[in-house]
């Protein structure tokens, strides 16, 4: 994953995600141990997005939980909760050729937006694995927090 950038504006504990992801190839950072307030240890599969920017043309590098769609993954644009839509998602809506890793495993993928049953059934997996999804959308109001599925292309 040469010439990419890690995403301008991460916190320093997502950095800290992804250089340790980075460093050990995969092997550590892929399953995601986090503490939240008044909830149980939870364990999260991450994977690493690169998205080329939609305004710079540069890869720019996001960690983010996943879960498994088919043969590929699904990924939540939550951004927190925030009114708008994460800057990865705005990147992809312009060019869905993505790169991602997933452990150790390096590929490229397309990117889809959910709708409809699947979307539905994505989003229930989603808050699953990590609950505040359910807070977040809340959060965003009227915004439906996209739910993008990344199918692995050769």
């Amino acid at each position: 994953m040469t010439e990419t950038n890690i995403a301008p504006n991460l916190p320093k504990w997502m950095k800290d995600h992804v250089d340790r992801y980075l460093s050990s190839g995969g092997t550590d950072g892929h399953m995601y141990k986090i503490t939240l307030p008044n909830m149980p240890e939870l364990t999260v599969p991450s994977l690493l997005l690169i998205t080329k920017g939609r305004k710079s043309g540069q890869k720019f590098l996001f960690p983010l939980f996943y879960g498994r769609a088919g043969k590929g993954y699904f990924v939540v644009a939550s951004k927190g909760g925030a009114p708008e839509h994460p800057g990865w998602y705005r990147n992809l809506m312009a060019n869905p050729e993505v790169e991602i890793q997933v452990g150790t495993a390096k590929m490229k993928a397309r990117a889809r937006i959910a709708s409809g049953e699947e979307r539905a059934r994505l989003w229930k997996e989603g808050v699953g694995f990590w609950p505040p999804y359910t807070d977040y959308q809340v959060k965003a109001g009227s915004r439906e927090i996209p739910v993008v599925v990344l199918d692995p292309i050769s």
